[in-house]
């Protein structure tokens, strides 16, 4: 099914772009890549899983704009975003001759974009880079707002940058593909974004629950954009995580990184674990008296509608998950903050809570 494309701003003075977001699109990936200022060269960095659905289509378009193309396949997985992968994409690179008048296309799900993404940063102290994701989750998160980076052993995203993308080019015929645990996992951040800012969107989804499982196109296309509207909002008025503002993009992820790192990455999808960790963050914010038990409620039932997690199991121990928290990107001064609930459609950055009281809202 073909539908109308829609176009995103986001608005970042001379690092400002573009989300196109349509269908069919990948094969005009091209043209964008070759529209870019004084480009000759484009690397196409994939997956091993993502190569074979859309590598070959991606690659061709580029080379039919003119552009000399070479590709690289990354095992598919968290564990690619590693320090090992890294020095090994800059190895490659400086083979193939990336310089200036290269851009690297990341092509493939948030592990992707956010390793190839890095690797773009900081080659060369920087070159361009394009987003084309293809995961609900790379497409309303990860691909926007220029958070790049890789993980160490201990802590999600602990080495990375702030590095626009040239464009992003959104085609969501891609979830047509997706095996169903990674699209119900992506539509944790799609519920994210109506907790967070847009309690009117959060309405839309409790009453569209068919249309979204059904992966609707024209629904999901609508979705896809009020999700980058959203984030594009966070991103232009704090960039750089300098006002607090963009910390309420981590909504539920203090409690979700924590997860994932005590569980081994990959144990948990990462929408999953953000499905928990909301849920975490939001029965934390009503122990403080901050929500109320409704506001919880609605969220668990979205989410279980949503085919999502909602519980941690008993079996995993909860102390090593609050050591985890302390090594998160927010905590100053060994003091965990939170993203907390008021109510549906706003958060808040609040610290100084008891670490008995997050121990006790992962039960």
């Amino acid at each position: 099914m073909t539908v109308e494309s829609t176009t995103v701003h986001v608005g970042l003075a001379e690092r400002s772009y573009d989300i196109q977001i349509g269908s069919d699109n990948l094969s005009s990936i091209g043209s964008l890549v070759a529209g870019l200022d004084d480009v000759s060269h484009a690397i196409l960095i994939t997956d091993s899983n993502v190569r074979e659905l859309y590598g070959e289509t991606t690659k061709k378009s580029l080379a039919n704009a003119d552009l000399q193309v070479d590709i690289i396949t990354v095992p598919a997985g968290e564990a690619s975003k590693s320090t090992a992968v890294t020095e090994e994409l800059w190895k490659q690179l400086l083979s193939l001759g990336a310089d200036r008048k290269t851009v690297i296309v990341a092509l493939g799900g948030g592990v992707v974009g956010d390793l190839a993404g890095f690797v773009a940063a900081s080659y060369g102290r920087g070159i361009r880079f394009v987003q084309i994701p293809t995961t609900l989750l790379a497409t309303v998160d990860s691909s926007v707002g220029g958070k790049v980076g890789i993980n160490l052993p201990g802590a999600k995203n602990m080495v990375g940058a702030f590095w626009q993308p040239q464009a992003v080019q959104i085609d969501v015929n891609v979830l047509q593909s997706l095996p169903a645990r990674d699209y119900h996992a992506g539509l944790a951040e799609v519920v994210k974004y109506g907790v967070i800012q847009d309690e009117d969107f959060f309405n839309r989804l409790e009453n569209n629950v068919g249309l979204i499982l059904d992966r609707d196109p024209e629904f999901m296309r609508d979705v896809i954009a009020r999700c980058c509207e959203l984030k594009a909002h966070v991103v232009e008025n704090d960039e750089r995580e300098t006002t607090g503002l963009r910390a309420i993009l981590n909504y539920g992820h203090t409690f979700c990184h924590a997860i994932e790192a005590c569980t081994g990455y990959g144990t948990y999808m990462h929408g999953e674990a953000v499905s928990i960790g909301m849920l975490c963050a939001s029965r934390l914010a009503e122990s403080l008296g901050r929500i109320t038990e409704n506001d919880t409620a609605r969220q668990r039932e979205l989410l279980l509608q949503l085919n999502l997690p909602i519980d941690l199991p008993q079996d995993i121990e909860r102390e090593p998950l609050v050591d985890a928290m302390k090594r998160d990107k927010k905590t100053e001064h060994g003091k965990i903050r939170f993203i907390l609930p008021t109510r549906i459609g706003h958060v808040e950055l609040v610290d100084g809570v008891d670490d008995a009281l997050a121990l006790a809202a992962f039960n």
